[in-house]
């Protein structure tokens, strides 16, 4: 016997058709011997649906209101769930994020999971009844205020409520079968990765890769959680996230997938004075705005005038209140002007296997190069190449790069189910 914590995303739950064909799955493992628990997010679009409606009544809602309002997707799906594997003649139980004892800080909107203590979801398990529950949520630990765990935050509630309850697998049940070398909705060749280690996928999911969102990687890699990503639509064997083990080490492929985002900005602050201090001002006034950086890159100076140029990138979401910031300190900082532009993509290879191969950057700017794509930025780490592009670009560089590493699968074109890659 086994415990298995499942994760079932928007799109596996979207309709009441949808909500029964899960249900049949779970109820096919718990017969199976199987102690289940399962983690839900709200149906199809339902969260944007909500939002969307909230805005109509205020421009500004109370971030506090806002987590209780959007936390009602999971409370709908998870008891609709819970209501059809009964059907089925199992036992099932709905629990909310605060009944699942998911504690987390106070930030409404982006709340950090601090502790799961499940004890209510234990005592289910034991009785012998799934425990389904309501991911995304949970409750802060002194004011019992409910939160909200941001975008893909079910995917992390799945994760720690499997690190807590100690269970043999996290299963993160979505609309493709797996993780693949690239986006099968532009690279319909990409390749299904069969296992992948928990640092090439955190290096993936960063750098745009939606099937597991990076917090939720953070959280498995943290506490060693096996993750296996699988669809909900078909009964393929998916993606195992997890430590590399000896054999897997020396068979290492140079590069295991190639990921992109096209939701960053770059912001230029032009004509910075190029003395000690100045940088640290820079990114010190940007940190306190809480917006969040990517890759930077500084000019070199001109000799003349001892100023320069420092570009970085960041989510566009927290592009406004960035500008805002350094517009404010404008005088202390003295720069000349700030460049705003929304019209970038980037790319980023992935591989383990490149550290110890020579060659890998070459191929990947002679790719590009090839295919009449010009770079403005370039990150690496240990594992990843990033380069920035422009966004219309951005497509092909990802197919000719794929194709460059000789990613393409020769067999059957992979599948996005659901249509979202979520």
């Amino acid at each position: 016997m086994a415990l298995i914590v499942q994760k079932y995303g928007g799109s596996s739950v979207a309709d009441a058709d949808s909500i029964k064909r899960v249900a049949k799955r779970i109820a096919e493992a718990k017969r199976a011997g199987d102690d289940v628990a399962v983690v839900v997010s709200a149906m199809g679009d339902t969260t944007d649906e909500l939002i969307d409606l909230a805005q109509q009544v205020t421009p500004l809602p109370p971030s506090r209101e806002m987590d209780i309002l959007l936390t009602a997707g999971e409370r709908i799906s998870m008891s609709l769930l819970a209501m059809a594997i009964s059907n089925l003649g199992v036992e099932a139980q709905s629990f909310t994020g605060q009944q699942a004892g998911v504690i987390t800080d106070e930030v409404h909107g982006k709340a950090r999971i601090i502790d799961v203590s499940p004890s209510r979801i234990r005592a289910a398990l034991d009785a012998g009844a799934v425990a389904i529950v309501a991911g995304f949520q949970g409750v802060t630990q002194h004011t019992n205020d409910v939160t909200t765990l941001g975008r893909g935050g079910s995917d992390t509630t799945a994760v720690a409520l499997a690190a807590a309850l100690g269970a043999d697998v996290c299963e993160i049940y979505t609309d493709v079968d797996g993780v693949f070398t690239a986006d099968p909705r532009i690279v319909p060749s990409a390749r299904k990765i069969d296992r992948i280690s928990y640092d090439e996928m955190l290096e993936m999911a960063a750098s745009g890769a939606k099937v597991l969102m990076l917090r939720c990687v953070e959280y498995a890699r943290r506490y060693r959680v096996p993750v296996h990503v699988r669809s909900s639509f078909s009964s393929h064997t998916g993606t195992l996230v997890m430590d590399p083990e000896g054999a897997a080490v020396m068979e290492q492929p140079i590069i295991s997938g190639v990921a992109h985002d096209r939701s960053e900005a770059k912001i230029t602050i032009v004509d910075v004075p190029d003395v000690p201090g100045k940088a640290a001002r820079i990114f010190e006034v940007v940190a306190a705005s809480g917006a969040n950086l990517d890759m930077i890159v500084q000019n070199v100076s001109v000799a003349a005038t001892g100023r320069t140029d420092i570009s970085f990138t960041l989510p566009a979401d927290d592009g406004s209140i960035a500008i805002a910031a350094l517009t404010e300190h404008q005088p202390d900082i003295g720069y000349t002007s700030l460049q705003y532009d929304d019209t970038i993509g980037k790319l980023s290879l992935i591989g383990a296997g490149m550290k110890s191969h020579p060659g890998v950057s070459a191929r990947l700017f002679a790719a590009l190069s090839n295919a009449g794509i010009n770079i403005e930025m370039i990150s690496t780490s240990e594992i990843r190449i990033s380069v920035v592009t422009r966004a219309d670009q951005l497509d092909d560089a990802v197919r000719v790069v794929h194709t460059a590493f000789e990613l393409d699968s020769d067999e059957d074109q992979a599948v996005v189910y659901g249509g979202t890659g979520r």
